[in-house]
């Protein structure tokens, strides 16, 4: 495994906890895979993260999900490529109580596919989907994340015609 990799994944997992919005929320990454493709977070239920009726506030539960298939690509994709959020839903299915937990994850097989797609294309959005689980592996909210990706040397080609 690369130095760069292990750096990445040891910032993610570590550096991202000490992050006021993720502080202020109690959320905490738990676990980062090797290779950079798999993110675990956990939102712990304490008193300043409830909603008024007394369950997981919404926000929270979002906020959980925000930068991971972003950040994932980022690294994996590297600076030769634009990757921007462009579009989120959240449907939540039942009350959120307790630790709840939510995994990231994206293949290498399909980080290839999108660098080569958006090698070719003036520009991609894939869709990203995670499920929020309580302690019993109940589906709590299931976000869709829609990503913008763009290669900057197409764009630059692009802008010089």
């Amino acid at each position: 495994m690369s130095l760069k990799l292990r750096y990445a994944g040891l910032m993610m997992r570590y550096g991202i906890n000490f992050w006021g919005p993720f502080v202020g929320a109690g959320i905490k990454v738990v676990s980062v895979n090797a290779d950079f493709t798999r993110i675990e977070v956990a939102l712990r239920e304490k008193f300043y993260n409830r909603n008024i009726v007394g369950v997981h506030f919404g926000g929270s539960l979002y906020a959980m999900c925000d930068p991971f298939f972003m950040g994932i690509l980022l690294h994996h994709l590297g600076q030769d490529f634009i990757v921007w959020d462009k579009g989120a839903n959240i449907k939540f299915k039942k009350p959120g109580k307790g630790t709840v937990t939510a995994i990231f994850e994206i293949s290498a097989a399909e980080i290839n596919r999108l660098k080569m797609e958006a090698s070719k294309n003036p520009k991609v959005e894939p869709v990203f989907k995670a499920s929020i689980r309580d302690q019993n592996g109940v589906i709590v909210a299931e976000v869709e994340k829609t990503l913008y990706i763009k290669s900057k040397s197409l764009a630059a080609t692009k802008s010089s015609d």
